[in-house]
């Protein structure tokens, strides 16, 4: 396998992702003293910084390995949607499917980050389901892209905002079958068994324990094997690629199945690794169909991110190199 020619596919496949944006605002500062009003921190603000997040951070993830990305969403007709869709564009990410709504607000998080690390976070969001209109919307926007655009790949990014109803789950997933295109889910524990028939189904451990409502004590190849099964008799989908935190990743499609362990990384943050491992698995899947490298990459991928303080997209020159360290063909 040549990974540097495979690192260069990327820009020949299209993605789709549709999901829950959200703008992510990282206000940095410096922790002197308590505050004599409350027994709180005051964080004396240096620098305001707002970042792509949510199935946002999942779209930034496959423009930084070079893929065509279009977004599918409904935002807030407000500010902090104005902003978020003026981020995206600067990435050079497809803004023309996503829609507004005078029903909703964007997803906003702001996280006061005082000594490197979070002291507080405050969020403004919209919970509620899509309105049957917004639904109709957003299903006549993926229809239009996938006819036009013709993409190899369709990415659900979950986050329970309201965006992935049951209906718009369903009905996308049909429409991408019909147009042969591969599908893959970062599921949440509301709509877990919604995504049936999708190519790559991604939880994390504690999302398939909760959805399976299991007790482990031990994670060994036998249990996550018994798990695929049990997903497998609801969902009806091709792959199962579990991210198992410190202990790797287990992939298994068909017979193929094993368990890969985690590299020694120096974990400054986890929050974004979900979304760099969906892209990456996509990506190389859709490239490849080699389950093995897809989990392999996108193993490497999810703890180079980790060393980043919050969301942060991954570096394809930096990926290519561990991989080439990393991975043997033999």
């Amino acid at each position: 396998m040549d990974l540097s020619r495979l690192f260069g596919q990327f820009g020949q496949i299209k993605v789709g992702v549709v999901g829950d944006m959200m703008l992510d605002t990282y206000l940095w500062g410096h922790v002197e003293r308590i505050s004599p009003e409350a027994p709180v921190p005051v964080v004396a603000l240096e620098r305001r910084e707002n970042r792509i997040g949510g199935a946002g951070n999942v779209a930034l993830n496959l423009v930084s390995l070079g893929a065509k990305v279009a977004t599918f969403s409904v935002l807030g007709a407000d500010a902090d949607g104005e902003q978020l869709g003026e981020l995206l564009r600067s990435k050079g990410i497809d803004t023309r499917y996503l829609l507004k709504s005078e029903n909703r607000i964007t997803t906003a998080k702001a996280r006061v980050m005082g000594r490197n690390q979070q002291m507080l976070r405050l969020d403004s969001e919209t919970t509620a389901d899509l309105t049957t209109g917004e639904e109709d919307d957003l299903l006549g926007e993926l229809r239009r892209f996938l006819e036009m655009e013709r993409p190899q790949v369709v990415i659900f990014e979950d986050y329970n905002k309201g965006v992935l109803t049951h209906r718009v789950i369903r009905e996308a997933v049909a429409l991408c079958r019909r147009h042969e295109v591969v599908t893959a889910v970062d599921p949440k524990r509301k709509n877990f068994f919604s995504y049936e028939g999708v190519t790559i189904f991604k939880p994390n451990l504690k999302e398939v324990k909760d959805g399976l409502n299991l007790l482990l004590e031990d994670v060994k190849l036998p249990v996550l094997r018994q798990i695929h099964e049990q997903l497998k008799d609801r969902l009806q989908h091709e792959i199962s690629f579990i991210t198992l935190s410190e202990k790797g990743v287990f992939f298994q499609y068909g017979e193929q199945a094993e368990q890969l362990p985690s590299h020694l990384r120096n974990i400054a943050d986890v929050s974004g690794a979900g979304d760099t491992v969906v892209a990456v698995a996509s990506l190389i899947y859709a490239a490849t169909r080699d389950v093995r490298l897809m989990a392999e990459i996108a193993n490497i991928a999810g703890g180079l991110v980790c060393e980043e303080v919050g969301t942060a997209a991954i570096n394809k020159s930096r990926l290519l190199e561990e991989c080439k360290r990393l991975i043997s063909f033999e």
